[in-house]
C-alpha cells in the first residue's frame, strides 16, 4: 500500500500541534476582542523592513507622560512615526487631550479615523482636515538617521505644530536637529525594546520635564 510511505505524525505530537494552534486562535481573539491589548505596544509587531523599533513601555510611558503635560488640557497630539508613543497615550483614557498618528504602516489604520497615512517623502501631503499649527504639541521620531529624513520630517513637523516640538533621534543627528528644528538635546535617554547598534536621544524646543 503507497499509504504505508506517507510519514504520520505520532498522536503526543498531534496533540502538542493541536494545542498550539488553538493557543495562537486564542492570542489573536484576545487582540480582537480586548480594547485595552488593541493599543499595547507589540500589539502591531516591528517591521524592520520599515526601519521599525518600539520604545519599551517605560519610554513610551514617559514620553507620553510629557506630551500630555506639554500639550495642556484639551490640548491636540499628533506622533508622527512615533506609533508607541501613540499607543501608550491611547492607554490613558479620561485623559482631557485628543491625540493623532501620522504613519506610513497601514497597518496602524486599524486605529481608524486616527490614523493619517504619511509618507516623510511627500512631507506637506496631508488631509486638507489637517489644518497648520493645529498641535499643541508635535512628537516625531524620522525614520531613518539621515538628514533628508530629518529635513523632510522637519517641514511636517513645522506645518503642524503651534510651537512645541519634542524630536525623537539619534545622537548623531543633534547638529542636524538643532539646524532643521531649533531643538536641543534632553538628559532623558529614550530606551527601546529591542537594543538599537545607535545611540538614542530626545530634542525639544520647549522647557520640559526631561531635564
Amino acid at each position: 500500500d503507497d499509504d504505508d510511505d506517507i510519514p504520520q505524525l505520532s498522536s503526543h505530537t498531534l496533540a502538542a500541534l493541536q494545542e498550539f494552534y488553538l493557543e495562537q486562535q486564542q492570542r489573536e481573539g484576545m487582540k480582537t476582542s480586548q480594547g485595552f491589548n488593541q493599543y499595547s505596544i507589540g500589539s502591531i509587531e516591528e517591521n524592520w523592513q520599515l526601519s521599525q523599533f518600539w520604545y519599551s513601555d517605560e519610554t513610551a510611558s514617559c514620553l507620553a507622560k510629557e506630551a500630555v503635560l506639554a500639550a495642556g488640557k484639551g490640548g491636540k497630539i499628533a506622533c508622527v512615526s512615533a506609533p508607541s508613543v501613540y499607543q501608550k497615550l491611547k492607554e490613558q483614557d479620561g485623559e482631557d487631550f485628543s491625540v493623532c498618528i501620522l504613519e506610513y504602516d497601514r497597518r496602524f489604520s486599524v486605529y481608524g479615523e486616527e490614523f493619517i497615512f504619511y509618507d516623510y517623502n511627500q512631507p506637506l501631503n496631508l488631509p486638507e482636515n489637517l489644518l497648520p499649527h493645529s498641535f499643541d504639541i508635535v512628537i516625531a521620531d524620522p525614520p531613518y538617521l539621515s538628514e533628508e529624513c530629518l529635513e523632510k520630517t522637519a517641514e511636517t513637523i513645522k506645518y503642524l505644530t503651534k510651537g512645541k516640538i519634542l524630536l525623537c533621534t539619534g545622537a548623531i543627528m543633534e547638529d542636524q536637529a538643532a539646524k532643521h528644528l531649533g531643538v536641543k538635546i534632553c538628559k532623558f535617554t529614550p530606551k527601546h525594546s529591542r537594543n538599537l547598534a545607535n545611540e538614542f536621544r530626545c530634542y525639544v524646543n520647549y522647557a520640559s520635564g526631561l531635564d
